[in-house]
């Protein structure tokens, strides 16, 4: 089996290790087809942390049906030195952002989309948010890095989302990376 960048990423969550790509489509495309008519975010933010020989980077991905629930998973990348430097790191949270949305191809897309098609006048929906853990606010020391990140996420597609409505990258993968 040839080892595409599909197959070689893994992610996890609490009750599942070691999923594949496919899998973790498969866990959307199930939640979503429990309840087509739904309103549906598919939500995707990077956090890290620094520790004293590496630093610990933490993609999630979300899937949440509006008012009814969400199914959840991560990516754990590992950089075996402290990054200090914030710049890089949070263009390397983009990054790992752009890469875990680059396994959604247009075909992925379009079986999603595809499942809330046929109720869109009923009021269903479908969005693909990007996350991104920082804030346009006086005191944010990443409020210099929101036009280039954001304009990142753009150009793959994504709605961006910063700080307060980036949780993905703020609070969900962020518990992962303690």
């Amino acid at each position: 089996m040839e080892n595409t960048k599909e197959n070689s990423v893994t992610f996890q969550n609490l009750s599942q290790k070691n999923m594949s790509f496919d899998e973790v489509f498969q866990h959307i495309t199930n939640f979503m087809k429990k309840e087509p008519s739904g309103k549906f975010r598919l939500m995707f933010g990077t956090d890290s942390q620094v520790f004293n020989q590496y630093t610990k980077f933490i993609t999630g991905i979300v899937i949440q049906q509006e008012r009814r629930g969400v199914w959840a998973c991560i990516r754990k990348v590992i950089v075996p030195r402290k990054m200090l430097n914030l710049h890089e790191r949070i263009s390397y949270e983009t990054t790992l952002t752009e890469e875990v949305v680059s396994l959604f191809t247009t075909e992925h897309k379009e079986q999603l989309i595809n499942i809330v098609l046929p109720y869109i006048y009923n009021g269903a929906n479908f969005t693909i948010e990007g996350h991104i853990d920082i804030g346009s606010g006086k005191r944010n020391k990443t409020r210099v890095f929101v036009k280039e990140m954001v304009a990142r996420l753009e150009s793959i597609g994504v709605e961006p989302k910063i700080k307060p409505e980036s949780f993905v990258a703020s609070s969900y993968a962020n518990r992962f990376t303690k």
